[in-house]
């Protein structure tokens, strides 16, 4: 057998310039050498400072941009973006349990809760008969006292009540119903998309209308399988992401010999 020739082996290269580049500029972004808002150096003090060519530094200053890192405006500069604050979807909890467990202030501004009849959608994702009575509670969550959702939740008549006398602007939802209403809560049914948003998104959460906001649409059921709390929620798509975990699984084989 033919022995491979040494000669013929690539030798491991270092990564592109650009590659290098861009790890040192989000090192410093993430370790708040380069604060949120502040004006990055400009692309000719990049070429400088790192002895490259300009379609370097821009191909570097791209790949943050489109990471989140950075944002651009044209004929200023670049600038750093604001972190966001982010939820891990990959266990059921409220907003504020899983904001404040990361040392974030929440507060929620109750707009109102009413109860209406329910609309042929509503009705189906609760499994109530159309025209039933439901609660209806439109909140705006505060992250740091500043606006980053629009939460409408629908919950059937009777945990609507109980929901009325508990405390909806400090007290996430789940929690009430499960330490006070003594409702289980079992798993959610999750989709998510993205809209424009119209004027009560552009009052509630300060964005221009038109604005891409992310749109979270949650059913939530006990934990015998009964759907008890429909959602619609709007984030600004500039201040919060959610993020998923998604396992690979394959299924194993098992062989049995034969004797």
């Amino acid at each position: 057998m033919q022995k491979p020739n040494p000669a013929n082996v690539l030798p491991l290269s270092a990564p592109p310039l650009y590659e290098q580049i861009k790890t040192a500029l989000r090192s410093r972004i993430l370790d708040g050498t380069y604060a949120a808002h502040s004006q990055m150096p400009s692309e000719n003090d990049l070429c400088a400072m790192f002895n490259v060519s300009r379609i370097t530094v821009r191909q570097a200053l791209g790949d943050l941009q489109k990471e989140g890192l950075v944002f651009k405006l044209h004929g200023k500069g670049t600038f750093v973006s604001k972190p966001k604050a982010f939820q891990n979807v990959s266990a059921l909890q409220g907003f504020a349990e899983a904001m404040s467990s990361m040392g974030y202030e929440i507060v929620n501004q109750l707009k109102h809760i009413r109860f209406i009849p329910a609309t042929a959608q509503i009705a189906s994702r609760l499994q109530l008969p159309e025209g039933a009575k439901v609660a209806e509670i439109r909140r705006v969550r505060m992250l740091n006292r500043a606006p980053v959702s629009l939460e409408i939740t629908w919950v059937p008549e009777a945990l609507g009540k109980r929901l009325a006398g508990a405390d909806l602007v400090t007290r996430d939802i789940f929690l009430i119903l499960e330490n006070d209403c003594a409702v289980p809560l079992g798993h959610a049914d999750v989709s998510i998309d993205a809209i424009l948003a119209d004027d009560e998104i552009v009052e509630a959460l300060n964005v221009e209308e038109g604005s891409p906001v992310l749109r979270i649409e949650r059913l939530t059921h006990s934990a015998d399988g009964t759907p008890i709390d429909y959602e619609h929620l709007y984030f600004r798509g500039d201040a919060f992401q959610y993020r998923f975990r998604i396992d690979r699984q394959k299924e194993k084989k098992t062989t049995r010999k034969s004797k």
